[in-house]
């Protein structure tokens, strides 16, 4: 899962490119519409968030699910050590699982701060700092 979330964030891993080549330079303004340019970039933006949002909720409902499970067989099995090694292996999917939630919080935040800073500094030039 993590391999598929890295590669579902090079969007944001590249928004700084990604701004830098589709919101056009002042002798191309009149070729591209900026605003139309920025719209289907925040889409784009907004269904990648989506979706990897939705693949991380899933993983830990169905993690959840199966420590849940693992929990309530060890309780009738005190004794058994590979469910025990196998509910401890779940355990820390699932953390690993919350904590990309986390990540993917910090990775979000991240790409809209730049992608409504560099927008401002396209439609609003003069509110540059």
């Amino acid at each position: 899962i993590q391999e598929l979330l890295r590669v579902m964030r090079t969007i944001d891993d590249r928004i700084v490119h990604e701004l830098n080549t589709t919101i056009p330079t002042a002798s191309f303004v009149g070729k591209v519409d900026p605003g139309l340019t920025c719209k289907e970039l925040y889409e784009s933006l907004m269904n990648a968030h989506t979706s990897r949002e939705r693949i991380i909720k899933n993983c830990i409902s169905q993690t959840s699910a199966v420590v849940k499970t693992l929990k309530e067989e060890r309780e009738k099995a005190d004794e058994d050590a590979a469910l025990l090694k196998q509910l401890r292996k779940e355990q820390t999917k699932l953390k690993l699982m919350q904590s990309e939630l986390n990540v993917e919080e910090v990775v979000n935040d991240r790409s809209w701060k730049v992608l409504s800073h560099l927008t401002v500094m396209v439609f609003c030039p003069s509110r540059q700092s």
